[in-house]
């Protein structure tokens, strides 16, 4: 894999959703800028806080993006990602979890030739046993859309090509889950992605806005539409050839029982072939999604 020396040095841009996180800014930001990149900007979206962020962020002197009211963490990250000014975007949560100097070791990554880098967590990083359980689950039906291992589908610890990250933007929900759809689209994309161990303390300030079960539905929900979105016979040929396998073994058992072939039957058949069809026609659809992707990255070299 070839490494980023044949090109202009890269500049940067770290981008830190935050609500309510004065606590944990006033930690954050003065460790950040030892290990920062020289000349990196840091950009701190307050996503609508009544707290002291704002002014924890001006006695530090990093530049603010500011919602009027909460919009989610996808937006801010959304926000921050149309604001930064950098080649490359280094995304971090503002609650203690994310490491400064975890960093260095995603840019050392990202600098090998991937288009993003992302910390992956290790065992006893998560929340909780019921979170660590949930993100194994969704990363392991992540994979098996995509074709590729995903070693942790919702971390926001996250190094990537802004260019190629802007891509994606309209497709990037508002709410928890933007890590699960920008790294499978990244990933059906044919963008190199890799993954660095790291270890996430648990959350030193405030309280998490994440609520297990509706997010977890959210964020299988979302999968669900990334990977037809991306991947549409990934899922609609395996729906199809259950409908066609259990319509045989009914045929088979109504015919061997009573000699006949049943509606059931043939309702079976009927929705096996309707399916399949849908899947061929959603992967030609889901094709036009890169028609210009090309293009882009031609204009803006």
């Amino acid at each position: 894999m070839q490494t980023r020396t044949d090109k202009p040095a890269d500049t940067y841009s770290i981008v830190i959703p935050a609500r309510n996180e004065a606590e944990g800014l006033a930690k954050l930001l003065p460790a950040l800028a030892v290990y920062m990149p020289q000349g990196a900007e840091i950009i701190v979206v307050n996503d609508g806080s009544d707290d002291a962020t704002v002014s924890v962020c001006a006695k530090h002197g990093v530049r603010v993006v500011t919602h009027p009211y909460p919009k989610g963490n996808g937006a801010a990250v959304k926000s921050g990602a149309r604001a930064a000014t950098g080649d490359v975007l280094i995304f971090m949560d503002a609650d203690g979890q994310h490491k400064p100097e975890d960093v260095p070791l995603l840019l050392d990554e990202f600098r090998q030739g991937y288009d993003m880098v992302v910390g992956a967590r290790q065992s006893g990083s998560q929340a909780g046993l019921h979170r660590a359980a949930a993100n194994d689950i969704f990363s392991r039906f992540a994979s098996w859309m995509v074709l590729q291992p995903i070693a942790d589908l919702t971390s926001g610890f996250r190094v990537v090509n802004a260019r190629q990250f802007r891509q994606f933007l309209y497709l990037l929900p508002n709410g928890f889950s933007y890590p699960t759809t920008i790294t499978m689209s990244f990933f059906r994309a044919g963008y190199s992605v890799a993954y660095v161990p790291i270890h996430s303390p648990r959350r030193s300030t405030g309280a998490s806005h994440i609520h297990p079960l509706r997010d977890g539905v959210r964020f299988l929900l979302i999968i669900i539409k990334v990977g037809t979105l991306f991947s549409p016979q990934r899922l609609f040929l395996p729906i199809s050839a259950t409908f066609f396998l259990t319509g045989l073994g009914y045929y088979l058992y109504t015919y061997l029982t009573s000699g006949r072939f049943t509606n059931m039957s043939a309702l079976l058949f009927i929705s096996s072939v309707f399916t399949f069809l849908i899947g061929v026609v959603s992967e030609q659809i889901s094709a036009l999604h890169y028609k210009n992707i090309d293009a882009q990255d031609r204009d803006q070299d």
